[in-house]
């Protein structure tokens, strides 16, 4: 496995995007001594999101792993800003992702396990982290998932 977090994005074949602007009066991130609080992220490749709806609806399960995998990495896109060096990251402390979904959809765990292996890929040990995941009746622009996190750094 590479030796940064950088590089194993790369050995991914994942690129870091650039941290999409605030669709509301909040920061992308706010650092309190030695965390990073990441506000939720949704899943927006090149400014847009490419899946909208409810899972169990309209989004399958499969597809909103994905849309979890990129609000995790657009979520690691908004900690290297704050802090310049992915290497810096002593733990991903906390996950928290939402999912919108049908009333008789129970996958939410499925679903946030995309956004949870990505950051074990990324982070190695260091990436193994506290998680909720939470079924919501809407996200905001109709995405299908949101992602937040809370990562501790030197």
């Amino acid at each position: 496995m590479a030796a940064t977090p950088e590089e194993r994005i790369a050995d991914l074949g994942l690129t870091i995007p650039e941290v999409v602007p605030p669709v509301a009066s909040y920061a992308p991130t706010v650092r309190s001594g030695d965390h990073v609080y990441v506000a939720g992220q949704l899943p927006f490749v090149d400014g847009a999101l490419p899946v909208t709806g409810r899972v169990g609806g309209g989004v399958t399960a499969e597809v909103a792993r994905d849309m979890a995998a990129r609000c995790a990495l657009n979520g690691i896109a908004a900690v290297r800003a704050e802090i310049g060096d992915l290497s810096k990251v002593v733990r991903v402390v906390k996950l928290t992702g939402f999912v919108a979904s049908t009333p008789d959809f129970t996958g939410q765990p499925g679903v946030i396990n995309g956004a949870s292996d990505l950051i074990g890929r990324v982070f190695g040990d260091a990436g193994v982290h506290a998680r909720s995941a939470v079924g919501a009746v809407s996200l905001p622009l109709d995405a299908p998932v949101e992602v937040e996190m809370i990562v501790e750094v030197r």
